[in-house]
Formats: C-alpha cells, structure tokens, sequence
C-alpha cells in the first residue's frame, strides 16, 4: 500500500506503558513544480492509450447550459457520473483523449479538466482488504484524576487551549454536527460512537454519496487518520480513553479517500461538500489536500477545473451557513513568498518537479476564498516545525504537536493521542490534528452563538484567539539556523494567524 497524503505525521509512541497502537514515522515530502507540461504529456499518453480518466466539468448553472453540456458529454463520448446542477459541476469518466479539450469549447463552460493523472482502476473489493490491528487494553494507562478520562493526563493539548475547563461549562450542543471529510470514522469505537451521526454520514468516493449502512468507515485500519481526527474534535466524555476538544457534539463521517491509495481526489471532495451543505452539518474539518497536485495551477487547464470543482462546491457549503476548517499543510512553506518548489506532484503518477507561485498556484481546500485555514503548534505555544504559514493566509493556529516541544505528561511525548480504529489509541502529529482542535472550538462557538453562520463562527475564532506574537529567532531545532521567518504583528502574523484559539474564551 502506498502512503497516504492527508496532513499528519505518523510517529511512534514514547515508552509509556500504553498498549497503544503505534505509527511509524512519516512525513509527506515537501512540494513540488515547471511540471505541468510533463504531467499533461503523461496524462496524455494514458489517454491515448485508450484508459479511461474522471473529468471535471464546470459550467454555468442555467437550465439551457446544463441540457448543452450534457449533450456535449456525450458526443464527446463522456459516461456522466454525477451532475451537480446547482453549482454547474459535471463529473463525467472518459477514454476520449480530447474529451477536456472538446468540453471547453461548448457555450457555457467556464473550464474542464483532468481531475488526476492516473487511469481509473478497478473497483475495490473485499479481498483487498488488511487485517486489523488488536485492540489494547486501558489497564497500564496513568492514573487520571476523577473528573478526568482515563487518558486525559496525556492530553496536553487539551489544556493548552483550555477545552478541559471550557467542558465544565459547556462541552458543546448535540444539536451540532462536525463533518470530517477524510479517510473515514470508526464509529464503533468506544470514545465515538455515542456522539457519531449516522444520518449525516456517506462514503462519496468517486463523487457520488453513498449512505448505505457502514459505507463512511475506513476501508482498512490503516485509513486510520479520520478516526484520529473525529476523536480529537468529539471523543465523548464516557469514563473511556480520550476526551475530545467538544466532547457534546456530534461527528459525522464523510469518506472521500480512495481505497488502494487514500488520496483525496476533487470529485468525492465536491461530493462531500454538498453532501454536508445539504445534510445539516454546521462544520467540515479538512486535514488534507486535494489530489494529485499539492498546488493547483490555474493557468493549466486541467488544474484550472479542479480548482474551479471544489471551490464552487465550497463555496456552496458556505453559502448554507457552514464553516469549512482546513489544515495548512506540513512542509513549512510560506504561503506569502513568490516562489515554493513543488517535487511531489502529481502523486498519482511521476512527480516532476516545478516552481509555482502561491498567489496563483492553490494548495486546495486551503487557500479558498472563505475556508479557516489552520497552522499547528506545540506545547510552548511556538509553531511547529513541519507546519506551513503565511501572512494573510493562515487564520488561526492549534495545538498539532511538535517533536521538539515536549509537555510534562506522564509519556513525555509532544504529539496528539486520539483515537484509532478498532478500539485503539495513538500519537499523530501534523496540521492534520492542529484543524481539528480548530473545529472543536468553532462547535463550541456555534453550540454558544446557534444562530452564527459560517463566516461568523470565523470571525469569532479569530476574536477569541491568544496570538503569541511572531518569535525573535524560530530555530525550532536548536541547530542555531533560523528556519522560517515570521511576518507581521502581535495582532496578526503569518505563524498564527489572529492567534491560537481558546475554547474556554469560546463557551464565555
């Protein structure tokens, strides 16, 4: 199985005494560039081949427009998939090598493309699947005190931002709902399954919701991360494991990884946008970027139509009042420099490596216009080392975790205990679990202001935020070479955005 992308770092547990299941380390390699050509000459020879690739296809929302589209899909030998008339997106598979190319020149089209590299494959079947890891036992947990869960003490992350006294006053409304748009949840763990919503939960892999029974779970338990990301912004309060940022809230699962890879491909990402716009969710949590390319070009046209896809489903998810909360990304790249090196896209083919500028090449969800994007902290409140910035692009900041800043909990370990498939419980660091954290707080908000929408709830987590101010020297590894520089002011900086957030400032 080849590596997932979603943003986290796998590592292994500190010595503790915890049966925990442990990850090994793994951090996604940094970006990458002047490939467009390359890719596009790839992606052609894998049409020419005659395989068959998703397409997607964006076009004005009119009735008229809609019926010449799809009659254009199918002249152009296209097999429509899914067609989101409401935000005038199209997903349609094809072998027709000049099927983007015959689409872009129908009145009414804004932009078609490739949404990845890579041939569709076969479909995933049972016999794919892996085993499971055993679930572990709390007897060797460190002894919590009574009003805490029995792994609570490990949490510093919680006491950074103060959820654990914010839970004394409010843990939060079950009449909201966090949709984490991942690998997919376990919702037969212990510390979820009494705040998981099934009703708002789906598998939309390939861009088509599935709410059959079970279909939001991970296909393996190696497609553990939205299991870990659930549990850090719910895990229920029950006298079991872990307690979550809003321990009161419900969680729902919507599953957009592909089942032999785990990338994130834009059509189930359209998919779980609307799916949650139209479900009544009131939170997405996107700890991910959307695949095959880290950055998204728009003046190549097939990355053009991605960023196009989901920016309208996105867009659309907002306009019903939702708040999309998305991680910043893991390769300490400063969003507000001309030039980033990209080396890692596309990722479901070669990558070739390019130059790209950040104001016009966009890590997606991330940099779309109205999205709470999120950078990742330690335990001293300083930035974690691996974490993307950017003046004007991150908003606020949360506990991720950090190798270098250790806590004083019982393991002594800097990263996020939360839970995993199975039962389970492990230790992930990334701005996979720094968005999180920032979703917990946003449903403590909304559990306090109800009638908040989206784009309110994120000026309240930017009112409610403690911003550290920019450090005078980031050398987060002590080897005496500053690592990145922090633009900005105490109010307002490129590390943490308007600060790090505070739950307990949030249920006040």
């Amino acid at each position: 199985m080849t590596h997932p992308r979603p943003r986290w770092t796998r590592m292994a547990a500190a010595s503790t005494g915890l049966a925990l299941t442990v990850a090994l380390g793994f951090l996604p390699g940094s970006a990458s560039a002047d490939a467009a050509r390359d890719a596009e000459v790839a992606a052609a020879g894998a049409k020419a081949a005659g395989d068959t690739l998703p397409y997607l296809v964006n076009a004005d929302t009119d009735r008229g427009t809609t019926a010449r589209v799809t009659k254009a899909i199918a002249a152009a030998d296209g097999k429509l998939v899914k067609a989101y008339e409401r935000i005038g997106v199209f997903i349609v598979h094809s072998a027709n090598a000049d099927f983007a190319k015959e689409l872009r020149g129908v009145r009414g089209v804004d932009s078609a493309g490739a949404a990845r590299t890579a041939p569709l494959k076969p479909a995933w079947t049972d016999e794919d699947k892996e085993g499971a890891p055993k679930p572990y036992s709390l007897a060797d947990a460190p002894k919590a005190a009574a009003d805490q869960e029995p792994l609570e003490p490990e949490q510093w992350d919680l006491r950074a931002i103060k959820s654990d006294k914010a839970n004394k006053i409010n843990p939060g409304s079950k009449k909201v709902t966090v949709g984490v748009i991942d690998t997919g949840v376990d919702d037969t763990h212990p510390d979820l399954a009494p705040n998981f919503s099934k009703s708002q939960s789906a598998n939309c892999v390939g861009g088509v919701a599935d709410t059959s029974d079970g279909a939001w779970r991970p296909y393996t338990s190696d497609a553990y991360h939205g299991t870990h990301v659930a549990g850090e912004v719910a895990a229920a309060r029950n006298g079991v494991g872990v307690a979550g940022v809003a321990p009161g809230v419900k969680v729902a699962s919507i599953k957009v990884s592909e089942p032999d890879t785990q990338l994130f491909f834009p059509e189930s990402v359209v998919c779980a946008f609307v799916f949650a716009a139209d479900h009544g969710i009131e939170i997405t949590n996107n700890s991910y970027y959307v695949d095959p390319w880290l950055y998204n070009c728009k003046d190549d046209p097939d990355q053009r139509a991605i960023v196009d896809a989901v920016g309208r489903a996105s867009a659309y998810a907002q306009k019903k009042g939702l708040l999309n909360v998305a991680s910043a990304g893991n390769s300490n790249h400063d969003l507000d420099s001309d030039a980033i090196v990209d080396d890692s896209s596309p990722d479901d083919t070669t990558p070739v490596e390019r130059t790209i500028d950040p104001s016009e090449c966009w890590d997606i969800p991330t940099q779309l216009p109205g999205v709470a994007t999120v950078s990742a902290t330690g335990v001293q409140d300083l930035k974690s080392y691996y974490s993307t910035y950017g003046k004007g692009w991150v908003d606020v900041a949360a506990p991720g975790g950090d190798k270098y800043q250790i806590p004083d909990n019982p393991s002594k370990n800097g990263r996020i205990l939360s839970t995993m498939p199975d039962g389970a419980y492990a230790w992930l660091q990334g701005t996979s679990m720094a968005a999180p954290h920032v979703s917990g707080v946003a449903a403590l908000l909304k559990s306090t202001h109800p009638y908040a929408n989206g784009a309110q709830l994120q000026q309240l987590l930017k009112a409610q935020a403690d911003n550290p101010g920019c450090p005078e020297f980031y050398d987060p590894d002590g080897n005496g070479v500053e690592d990145s520089t922090c633009e900005g002011s105490k109010r307002s900086n490129g590390f943490y955005g308007k600060g790090i957030v505070d739950a307990l400032d949030a249920v006040r």
